[in-house]
């Protein structure tokens, strides 16, 4: 089971597949990481907090 490298939150194999490289299998941030965002390549603090 694959879980973000950040929070340690469950994540689908689809979304470690779409999201990391081929030989990585933990995403270094995932959907529920409300601190760090995808920037391209590159993982970096959000700029705002998320609001529900």
């Amino acid at each position: 089971m694959p879980t973000c490298q950040n929070c340690g939150s469950f994540v689908t194999t689809d979304y470690v597949r779409v999201f990391t490289p081929n030989e990585v299998d933990r995403p270094r941030v995932c959907p529920a990481c409300e601190d760090l965002v995808r920037d391209g390549g590159d993982v970096r603090e959000a700029r705002a907090t998320r609001s529900n």
